[in-house]
C-alpha cells in the first residue's frame, strides 16, 4: 500500500503573473515546471507523473522535454483549476494508491518535502489526506489524496480546488509540519518571485 501518482497541474494561463507564462519563468536556467517536475521525479515514493496542459501547450510540453511524464490536455481548461485535477486523477495509472496533486508554481519543492508526506501516507496505511502544514498549523500544497477519495476529485469542476473537500474530510486527514515555509511558496504574481527567491535559503 502506498504507490503514488503524481497530477502536475499546468494548465493555467496564470493571468495575475502577466502576460508572460509564469509556469516558464527561468529558476535557476530551468522553466519553473521543469523544476517542479524535477522535484517528483526526484522522490523515490511518486511512481508516475501526470502532467495536465492547457494555455500554452506546446511550449509547457517543450520545457518537460525528456523527462519521463505523462501528458494530458485538458480543452476545457479556461473553466479551472477543477476540471484539470479531475482529469488529471482519472487518467492515473489504476494499480496507483493515492494521488499527489501538486501545483506547476512551486519553485522551491523539495523531494525531501513530498518524500515526508509520502512517509506519512505510508504510515497511514493509504488511508488518510496528508498535506504539508506550516509551524502555524496553515495547511499548504501539495496534498496526497487515498484512492478511495478519487471519485470526489473526478467530480471536481470550475476553479474550485480541493480546499472544500479538504474542509469537509477534515476527519481523514493528516498534517506533516515543515518547519521550512519557503519551500511550500508558490508563486501568483510577478512579485511574488523576487519575494519568494529572496525567503529562499541559500543553501
Amino acid at each position: 500500500m502506498g504507490a503514488l501518482g503524481a497530477v502536475l497541474l499546468a494548465a493555467g494561463a496564470s493571468e495575475r503573473f502577466g502576460s508572460d507564462n509564469k509556469l516558464l519563468t527561468d529558476i535557476d536556467g530551468r522553466p519553473m515546471v521543469r523544476v517542479v517536475a524535477d522535484a517528483l521525479l526526484g522522490a523515490s515514493c511518486v511512481d508516475e507523473v501526470l502532467v495536465v496542459m492547457g494555455h500554452d501547450a506546446p511550449a509547457v510540453e517543450g520545457a518537460l522535454d525528456n523527462l519521463r511524464v505523462r501528458f494530458v490536455f485538458n480543452a476545457d481548461w479556461r473553466d479551472g483549476m477543477g476540471g484539470s485535477i479531475a482529469l488529471g486523477v482519472a487518467k492515473l495509472a489504476a494499480n496507483l494508491d493515492g494521488a499527489l496533486i501538486v501545483p506547476g508554481d512551486m519553485p522551491f519543492l523539495k523531494p525531501s518535502v513530498i518524500e515526508s508526506l509520502g512517509a506519512r501516507f505510508q504510515e497511514r496505511d493509504g488511508g488518510s489526506i496528508v498535506f504539508p502544514a506550516t509551524p502555524a498549523g496553515e495547511q499548504r500544497n501539495p496534498v496526497i489524496w487515498p484512492r478511495r477519495f478519487f471519485g470526489l476529485l473526478e467530480s471536481l469542476t470550475g476553479p474550485q480546488g480541493g480546499k472544500r473537500l479538504l474542509i469537509e474530510l477534515a476527519g481523514s486527514c493528516d498534517a506533516v509540519l515543515i518547519a521550512d515555509e519557503t519551500v511550500l511558496l508558490d508563486v501568483d504574481a510577478a512579485d511574488d518571485l523576487p519575494a519568494a527567491s529572496k525567503a529562499r535559503p541559500s543553501t
